[in-house]
């Protein structure tokens, strides 16, 4: 099942895509909301993306593909969209490709994070 996180612990579930090509899926996902992020619920790096974001104050649509019945699916198209590197967490700002979590550390770092966020309305200070 998709989860959306909202402040705090509070999960709501989200309706499903009914794409069924995995790209066209992940697209559609990462294009409905400011923040995504495709993540395993028992990955470490994960748990650190959505922290990372909360931290912030963005509260990122979470797809847990663990969770999903076709999230199988769904691991393998990501795997391509990084070139063979783990799946999760990828991250998507703005409908865009950010990338795993280096990409998103290395982004909170150089100061470019917040900037990306607020462009794509999920910051509004």
């Amino acid at each position: 099942m998709h989860y959306q996180t909202g402040s705090g612990s509070c999960k709501v579930p989200l309706k499903r895509s009914v794409a069924t090509d995995p790209m066209e899926r992940i697209e559609r996902m990462a294009a409905a909301h400011a923040v995504v992020i495709f993540s395993d619920s028992t990955c470490c790096m994960c748990h650190t993306a959505k922290r990372l974001f909360c931290s912030l104050g963005v509260s990122p649509v979470i797809y847990e593909i663990d969770q999903d019945p076709r999230g199988e699916d769904l691991s393998k198209a990501l795997l391509r969209l990084h070139g063979g590197a783990a799946p999760v967490p990828t991250v998507f700002i703005g409908g865009k490709l950010v990338g795993a979590i280096d990409s998103v550390m290395a982004s909170h770092i150089n100061g470019s994070l917040v900037p990306l966020l607020k462009e794509a309305g999920a910051l509004w200070l």
